[in-house]
């Protein structure tokens, strides 16, 4: 009697989508258990945009409605709130790589190796304990804001988390790539400093780039971060339908696949 084999579907890694997702939830849950084992890195996080919030916030309280271009006549905060959310985005999702060097150097990467677990889980498993925690001090950060004096509409700012999980993802995702490849703390921390302080300053999170001249808002253009945080900005003041909120969503859709792109190809071969 002559048998037909079923198909299986299979992942990057060859693994069904069940042992997939089963092999992520497990990478997670061992992650974020050592996050709260030591939850000083997320507090250390959280602590620069806010203050940043207490002592600069303020200071851009004065010049609203000053007439500036580009700064909003109504209330300072929900335009630099925004800012301060994907800053927290680049810098607790940019240094996450430190982490899988760590892993690497102990041997539990080589120790996954010989396991059954999905190779591209060993990722996933990652990003997903790196959005939470990145949520959870977006949420945060926000109801300080509130506290200052912010107001936004409840959907701009589910847009907003909407868009520093998609930072996050991205970030995280380019962090864990150059840890894997490089190996080395020295190597990665210059290298991350030398690409998010200018990414930072580029993006319009402190002012508005309209403030700059021409040749520097050209460059800045150039940037994904800048039109992800005009988004957000405009998902705050409540406008929704518009082509700046289009650009931003496509730009942050577009960085992050191909971000992912980039990282799965990596971890497949590296952890072969």
């Amino acid at each position: 009697m002559t048998t037909t084999a079923q198909p299986v579907t299979t992942t990057l890694t060859g693994a069904s989508p069940m042992s997939f997702a089963r092999d992520t939830l497990l990478v997670f849950q061992r992650q974020l258990r050592l996050s709260l084992r030591n939850p000083a890195w997320v507090i250390i996080g959280l602590v620069q945009p806010i203050l940043y919030l207490l002592f600069f916030g303020p200071l851009l309280t004065k010049i609203a409605g000053g007439g500036i271009p580009g700064f909003p006549d109504g209330n300072a905060y929900s335009f630099f709130v925004p800012g301060l959310l994907v800053q927290l985005g680049l810098f607790g999702a940019a240094f996450v790589g430190f982490s899988i060097i760590a892993d690497w150097r102990v041997g539990v990467i080589e120790r996954l190796r010989v396991t059954p677990v999905s190779r591209l889980a060993i990722l996933t498993g990652r990003l997903m304990r790196d959005v939470l925690t990145l949520l959870v001090q977006a949420i945060v950060l926000v109801i300080a804001g509130l506290a200052f004096g912010m107001r936004a509409p409840v959907a701009g700012v589910l847009i907003g988390l909407g868009f520093v999980a998609v930072v996050a993802i991205s970030l995280a995702a380019v962090s864990y790539t150059v840890g894997l490849l490089t190996k080395s703390e020295d190597v990665l921390a210059p290298m991350l400093n030398m690409v998010v302080v200018p990414l930072m300053l580029l993006s319009g999170i402190m002012l508005p780039m309209t403030l700059g001249p021409g040749w520097l808002q050209g460059i800045a253009r150039a940037t994904p971060f800048r039109y992800i945080i005009d988004a957000m900005r405009e998902g705050y003041a409540g406008h929704y339908a518009n082509t700046i909120m289009l650009e931003g969503v496509l730009v942050s859709a577009g960085l992050a696949a191909l971000c992912l792109w980039v990282a799965s190809r990596v971890f497949v071969r590296e952890n072969a």
